[in-house]
C-alpha cells in the first residue's frame, strides 16, 4: 500500500466497539478521511480501555467486536474508499490475571517445560518461586515478548499477518519497538511478512536524531512533527520574561536537561532498579558493576541505540557524561561488552535505556520542570523556547513525506488547543505573571513548581469541569513524585493541592481573574489552534487526526483523552457547515471547516502535495505569517497573533501567491502579491489552489 492520503485515530472499546467504528466510516469518508487507524485489535485484558495489554495475540478482542464486528468493519470502509492502518503491540503481553493469557499461564505451572517458554522474556537464572521478567517499562502487569526469535514473532503475529493477506489491512503501526531486543532485525521480518504494507514505527526521536537508516519501515507516528509545529506558534522572544516568573514562583534552579538527568535517576534507582539489577549480574567481575549502567544509562542523550547500525556516537556522548560525574567506575570494563550486539548485556543494556528515557523524562521531569507547559510534550525539548521561521521550514525540506504528522495522540501530555491557547501567555507574560502572583497569595500550594503547572492547566481548560481537573492534578502530582507519589500517596499534601483547585474556582476575587485571563487569551488561543491544525495537515508527511480533534477539544493526559467522542454532534456539524463563505469560529464550526477541505483536498488532489518551497512575505509583520507551497497547494497561517495585533495588524504586508489561485476555506481568488490583510480577513488561515 502506498501511504494514505490521511489517517483519522479511533480508539476501540467495549463502549466503541468495531461496530461503532463501522457506522462511522460514511463521517470520515465525507470528513475526507483517506484512512481509518484503529488501535489495538488483538484480545487485551477483559475491560481494557486502551488494548494495549494484549493477553491472546492469536485471536480478535471480542469486547471490541470480535471476528463479526471486524468483518463488518472492513466491509464499510471499503464501501467508503477508507484503506485501514491497525496498531500492532509486539513488545508485551497483558499478564495481570494469568487466567486472562493462556500463554502465561502455562508458563506458571510448567517453567521452562513449558511450551510458551520461549515467548516471554524471562531470567531463568534469578531465584525465586515466581519469574523474574522484563517488564514493559515498569508496569509489572505487562510483560516482555521476544519477538526476536522468528519462531515467537510468527506464532505470535497469527491473526495480524492474516489482516494483511487476508484482510486488505494495508498499514501498520508498531508500538514501542525501542523495547524489542532487535527491533531492526524485528522490523525486517515484518517487512518480509508485508512487503507492500505502510509501515510506521512509534519511535521518539530527539532534537536531530533520525530513524537507523537500516530500518524497512515508512517513518515515524509523527512526535518529531509535532515538535516542530507547536512550538512554530510559541513566540521565542519571550523566553526571559517567561523564565524569570518561572524562577521567581517556584525558586527552581535547574535547568532542562538538569530536571531530566535528575528525573532519569530517580526512575533508574527505584522503580526501574531491577532492571539494572539484571544487568549488573551479567557483569560480575565489573566492580560496582550496578552503579556504572546507571550511570551510563541516565546519561544516554537519546532513548537508546541499535547497534551495529546505530548509535555508537551516543553512546561515547553518554561514557564521556558519566565519567566526568563518576570517573572512580569502571566503564572501561564494561565498554568491550556495551559495543558488541552479540553479547546479552549490549543488547539489554539499550533496551533498558528507553525506558529510562520514557519514563524518568517523559513521566517525570516533564511534571517537574513546568516553567511553559505548552512546550512540554512527548518528543519535545521545552528548554528551545519557540521554533523561527527559517527552523520550521528548513525541518520541512528534510521531511520523509511517507511519515506520519501528528498533533495530538492518545500518548500526548494535553489535547492540541489546550497548547495552542497556553501558548497565547508567552505573549502576555506581565499579565500571566500578575495572575501566577495572585494566586500565590489567594490559593497557595505546597509545590510552587507544581501550582505553576496546574495553574497554567486551570487557563488551558478553564473551571468549569471540576472532577477532570482534579484528576489531572492527582496524576501529576503522583507522576512528578517530588512531594507526593504512586507508591506512598502523601494524602495531607494531596488535599491542600485540591483544596486550592477549590477554592479559585468557588472564592469570586481568584476565579475572576483567572476568568479575565482565559477571555483575554481564548480567541488568540483560536488563531493558533486553526494555523497549526492547517500547517500540520498540509505540511509534507501524512497527517493524522485523532479522534474528535477535527472540532475544539480541551484533552488532558491519558485517561482524560480517551474520553467518548461526540460524534453525533461532530456528524451534525459537518453536515451543517455553509459552505466557503465559511461558518463562525465557535462549537468548533471553524476547526471542523478548515480540517474537511485540508483533507478532502489531500485526497482528492495529491498532485497538489508532491514538493516543499517557502513563500515569502513583505512587508512590517511578515514573521507573523507562515506560508508555504506544497506543489500547488499554498498554506498561510498566522503566528504570534497577540503581537501581531499589538502592532496594528498585517498593514500592508503581502504574500507572493502563484497566480491563478482560489482560497477553498473562502471560494475567493488570488494571484501574485496578496494582501495578507485581505487574505486572512475571515480567518486566520487560507488554502489556495489552482481551479480543478
Amino acid at each position: 500500500m502506498t501511504a494514505p492520503s490521511s489517517t483519522y485515530r479511533l480508539q476501540l472499546s467495549a463502549a466503541f466497539p468495531l461496530t461503532a467504528a463501522a457506522e462511522l466510516t460514511p463521517y470520515l469518508r465525507e470528513l475526507g478521511a483517506g484512512a481509518v487507524y484503529l488501535s489495538p485489535l488483538l484480545r487485551a485484558a477483559a475491560g481494557s480501555t486502551h488494548g494495549y495489554d494484549v493477553v491472546d495475540p492469536r485471536v480478535m478482542d471480542e469486547e471490541r467486536g470480535g471476528e463479526d464486528g471486524w468483518r463488518t468493519f472492513l466491509a464499510s470502509a471499503r464501501a467508503h474508499g477508507l484503506a485501514v492502518v491497525v496498531d500492532l503491540v509486539p513488545n508485551h503481553q497483558g499478564v495481570a490475571d494469568p487466567a486472562q493469557n493462556p500463554a502465561w499461564h502455562d508458563l506458571l505451572a510448567h517453567g521452562r517445560d513449558s511450551a510458551y517458554a520461549d515467548w516471554f522474556d524471562v531470567d531463568w537464572a534469578a531465584p525465586g518461586p515466581d519469574p523474574v521478567y522484563r517488564r514493559f517499562f515498569s508496569v509489572s502487569s505487562l510483560a516482555g515478548v521476544r519477538v526476536e526469535d522468528p519462531a515467537v514473532a510468527a506464532a505470535t503475529h497469527s491473526r495480524i499477518l492474516r489482516w494483511v493477506d487476508e484482510d486488505g489491512v494495508g498499514g501498520l503501526r508498531v508500538d514501542h519497538p525501542d523495547g524489542l531486543a532487535d527491533p531492526g532485525g524485528y522490523l525486517a521480518w515484518l517487512r518480509s511478512r508485508a512487503p507492500h504494507a505502510w509501515i510506521l514505527a512509534e519511535k521518539i526521536l530527539e532534537p536531530g536524531e533520525t530513524l537507523p537508516a537500516d530500518w524497512p519501515v515508512d517513518g515515524t507516528t509523527g512526535y518529531d512533527a509535532l515538535a516542530e509545529v507547536g512550538p512554530l506558534f510559541v513566540d521565542p522572544d519571550a523566553e526571559d520574561a517567561v523564565d524569570r516568573l518561572y524562577r521567581e514562583a517556584t525558586g527552581d534552579e535547574l535547568d532542562w536537561p538538569a530536571h531530566a538527568l535528575a528525573g532519569k535517576r530517580a526512575v533508574a534507582t527505584t522503580i526501574l532498579r531491577p532492571e539494572f539489577d539484571r544487568l549488573a549480574r551479567l557483569a560480575p567481575s565489573v566492580p560496582d558493576a550496578l552503579a556504572a549502567l546507571t550511570e551510563l544509562a541516565v546519561s544516554f542523550p537519546v532513548y537508546r541505540s541499535y547497534l551495529p547500525s546505530s548509535g555508537a556516537a551516543d553512546l561515547a556522548v553518554a561514557v564521556a557524561a558519566a565519567r566526568a560525574r563518576r570517573p572512580e567506575l569502571a566503564f572501561d570494563a564494561l565498554l568491550p561488552r556495551l559495543t558488541d550486539p552479540a553479547d546479552e548485556l549490549c543488547v539489554r543494556f539499550q533496551q533498558t535505556t528507553g525506558a529510562v528515557m520514557a519514563k524518568g523524562v517523559e513521566d517525570t521531569a516533564a511534571y517537574r520542570y513546568t516553567r511553559f507547559v505548552a512546550l512540554n510534550e512527548v518528543g519535545g525539548d521545552p528548554s528551545r523556547f519557540g521554533v523561527t521561521l527559517d527552523e520550521f521550514h528548513a525541518a520541512q525540506q528534510r521531511r520523509a513525506t511517507a511519515s506520519m504528522t501528528t498533533l495530538s495522540t492518545h500518548d500526548t501530555k494535553r489535547g492540541e488547543d489546550v497548547r495552542a491557547r497556553l501558548a497565547v501567555l508567552a505573549e502576555v507574560p506581565d499579565e500571566w505573571a500578575a495572575l501566577v502572583r495572585l494566586l500565590a497569595v489567594e490559593a497557595p500550594m505546597p509545590d510552587a513548581a507544581m501550582a505553576h503547572l496546574l495553574w497554567q492547566t486551570v487557563l488551558g481548560i478553564g473551571l468549569d469541569t471540576p472532577d477532570r481537573l482534579h484528576a489531572y492534578a492527582t496524576k501529576a502530582m503522583r507522576e512528578a513524585a517530588t512531594f507526593t507519589g504512586w507508591a506512598e500517596p502523601d494524602e495531607h499534601a494531596e488535599a491542600a493541592v485540591h483544596a486550592a483547585l477549590d477554592a479559585v474556582a468557588t472564592r469570586p476575587g481568584p476565579r475572576a481573574a483567572v476568568e479575565a485571563l482565559i477571555a483575554r487569551i481564548r480567541p488568540h488561543g483560536w488563531t493558533n489552534a486553526l494555523a497549526q491544525k492547517l500547517v500540520q495537515l498540509t505540511m509534507p508527511g501524512v497527517p493524522d487526526v485523532y479522534q474528535g480533534t477535527e472540532g475544539w477539544e480541551d484533552s488532558l493526559v491519558d485517561p482524560d483523552n480517551r474520553r467518548p467522542v461526540d460524534f453525533a454532534r461532530l456528524r451534525s456539524l459537518l453536515a451543517e457547515l455553509p459552505g466557503p463563505a465559511g461558518p463562525p469560529p465557535v462549537d468548533g464550526a471553524a476547526k471542523l471547516w478548515v480540517v474537511s477541505r485540508a483533507l478532502r483536498l489531500r485526497r482528492d488532489r495529491p498532485e497538489l502535495f508532491t514538493a516543499y518551497r517557502r513563500v515569502p512575505a513583505h512587508g512590517p509583520a511578515a514573521d507573523h505569517a507562515i506560508a508555504f507551497d506544497r506543489g500547488g497547494a499554498v498554506t498561510v497561517a498566522t503566528r504570534l497573533p497577540v503581537r501581531l495585533e499589538r502592532r496594528g495588524g498585517w498593514a500592508d504586508t503581502v504574500v507572493e501567491l502563484p497566480d491563478g489561485l482560489v482560497d477553498v476555506l473562502t471560494g475567493r481568488p488570488y494571484g501574485g502579491p496578496a494582501r495578507l490583510a485581505d487574505l486572512l480577513d475571515h480567518y486566520p488561515v487560507a488554502l489556495l489552489v489552482p481551479p480543478a
